[in-house]
C-alpha cells in the first residue's frame, strides 16, 4: 500500500489505510482477517476498553461545582464523571479526553454570516455520514482557530478573496492566526458565497481537549475528575469563549453525558518507591493531578514526605480544594505546604518565590532523593520555576550555571524531574 502521510487530524486517513492493508493481506492469506477480529476479540475479553480516541466513552456527569468563591473573577469548575461500564482504567498523571461542542451562538452567527440554511445536510466525515450545517459546525468541526490548511483550502475555494495574499504575508498570517477565528476570517475577507457543503470539507475535525486528571481511581472507582478554568474574553467587539470550558460551566449538568477517552501519559508519573519524597509545583488548575498523587498515595499507604507548592490570585475566593488541603496535612498525607496569592499583597508573590525563600530546605530534599513535579503554565510559569530550581542550586550546592543545568538534565534522564505544562 502507498504511504499517507497524516497530521494531528489522523484518524479517519490511518483507519481508511488499515483497512486497505488487512483488505491487501486477506488476498494473501485468507485467515487474515479473522487474525485481526480474533486479537481485537481477545483484548475486549482480557477487560481492556473498548472505548478510545476514535470511540469515546459517553460518561455521565455526576457532579459540576464552581470552586472559586463569591466575588472573585475567576471560575474554575470541578467536574465529577461515571466511568462504569467502561473498563478505563487510568493512573495519576494521566489526562482526559474531552470531545466538546462549539458554542451555539459562535454557529449561529457564522451560519448568518454565510447566508447558509442551517438545516442544509452536508457530509461529516469519510464514511459518508450527513448532518445538518447547524450540528456540523456545533460538533464535528473546529471553527475558533485558524490554520493553514484551512486557510489554504478557501482561498482555492474563494481565489478573489485575498486569502492568497495573505498566506503570502507570513507576519500578517500568524497575526491573523493568533487573533481571529473562522467568523473573523469570513467577515473580514468576504467568504459569503461558499457552498456549505465545500466549506465544511476543508474544516479541521473538532479536536479533543486535554485535562489532567484530579482524581485517583483507588480514591474514587468508576469516576474521573477535572480542574477546568473557564476561559472568556472579548475581542474585536465580540465575546469569545474557550470551546470545552464554557461548554462545561453554562451547557453541561448533573445528569448529561459528555465523549471522553483516556489519555495515557508516562512521562508524569509517581515515583515506583513509594518513600521517595515528592516537591509537587502547581499553581491555579496546575493544581489537580497532585490532587489525584495524594489521594492515590493516602490510599496506597506510601511513606514519603510530600510538599505542595500552590498559587493564585487570592485566598479568600480561589484557593481551589483547600479543605482537602488540610485534611491531607492534618492526616500527614500531605508533609509540607506553601501558599502565594498574588493579589494579596502589595508586591505580587508566585511559588517561585516561596520556593526560593525555602531553598535550603528544599535543596535537602533534593539531596534526600526527592522528586520534582510541575504542571501548568508553560509560557511563564515552568519557566520561572526551572529558574528559581536553578537557583537554589547554585546558591545551596554551590553549583556553577553550567552545572546546575547538569544537575536538573539528570534529574528528568532519572525521571526525578517531571513537567506536564501547557
Amino acid at each position: 500500500m502507498p504511504r499517507v502521510d497524516c497530521d494531528v487530524d489522523f484518524d479517519e486517513s490511518a483507519a481508511e489505510w488499515m483497512n486497505e492493508v488487512l483488505s491487501s493481506l486477506s488476498n494473501i492469506s485468507a485467515t487474515a482477517g479473522s487474525v485481526a477480529t480474533e486479537a481485537v476479540t481477545a483484548a475486549l475479553s482480557s477487560g481492556e476498553s473498548e472505548y478510545d480516541r476514535t470511540n469515546p466513552f459517553k460518561s455521565e456527569v455526576l457532579e459540576n461545582l464552581n470552586l472559586n468563591g463569591r466575588g472573585s473573577d475567576r471560575e474554575t469548575r470541578h467536574i465529577e464523571l461515571s466511568l462504569e461500564g467502561s473498563n478505563l482504567d487510568y493512573e495519576p498523571g494521566d489526562s482526559l479526553g474531552v470531545f466538546p461542542e462549539n458554542h451555539p451562538r459562535l454557529v449561529d452567527e457564522l451560519i448568518t454570516a454565510m447566508e447558509w440554511n442551517a438545516d442544509e445536510r452536508v457530509t461529516v466525515n469519510k464514511n459518508g455520514d450527513q448532518a445538518s450545517v447547524h450540528e456540523a459546525l456545533l460538533r464535528y468541526f473546529e471553527i475558533t482557530a485558524v490554520t493553514k490548511p484551512v486557510v489554504e483550502q478557501l482561498a482555492k475555494l474563494n481565489p478573489g478573496s485575498g486569502l492568497t495574499a495573505l498566506l503570502a504575508d507570513d507576519s500578517e498570517f500568524r497575526t491573523v492566526m493568533n487573533s481571529c477565528d473562522l467568523l473573523d476570517l469570513v467577515q473580514d475577507y468576504g467568504l459569503k458565497g461558499i457552498p456549505a457543503g465545500e466549506f465544511v470539507a476543508v474544516l479541521r475535525k473538532m479536536p479533543a481537549r486535554l485535562y489532567s486528571i484530579a482524581s485517583s481511581s483507588k480514591s474514587f472507582p468508576d469516576e474521573v475528575h477535572l480542574t477546568v478554568r473557564t476561559v472568556r474574553y472579548e475581542a474585536r467587539g465580540r465575546e469569545r469563549y474557550g470551546v470545552c470550558s464554557v461548554q462545561l460551566a453554562e451547557r453541561i449538568e448533573a445528569g448529561d453525558t459528555l465523549p471522553v477517552y483516556i489519555q495515557h501519559n508516562p512521562n508524569f508519573k509517581l515515583p515506583e518507591n513509594p518513600d521517595t519524597p515528592i516537591i509537587m509545583v502547581g499553581p491555579g488548575t496546575g493544581v489537580a493531578p497532585f490532587r489525584s498523587f495524594l489521594g492515590e498515595r493516602e490510599e496506597t499507604g506510601a511513606e514519603g514526605k510530600t510538599w505542595l507548592f500552590y498559587g493564585d490570585q487570592h485566598f479568600s475566593t480561589d484557593f481551589l480544594y483547600q479543605t482537602e488541603w488540610q485534611r491531607w496535612l492534618k492526616d500527614g498525607v500531605l508533609t509540607k505546604m506553601d501558599v502565594a496569592f498574588s493579589r494579596d499583597t502589595e508586591q505580587k508573590v508566585y511559588v517561585q518565590h516561596r520556593m526560593l525563600e525555602h531553598s535550603k530546605e528544599l535543596y535537602q530534599w533534593l539531596q534526600e532523593g526527592a522528586s520534582v513535579y510541575i504542571c501548568g503554565d508553560e509560557k511563564k510559569m515552568a519557566h520561572d520555576v526551572h529558574a528559581a530550581l536553578t537557583t537554589i542550586l547554585e546558591q545551596e550546592g554551590g553549583l556553577s550555571p553550567e552545572q546546575a543545568s547538569e544537575y536538573l538534565t539528570r534529574l528528568q534522564q532519572d525521571k526525578r524531574y517531571q513537567r506536564d505544562v501547557y
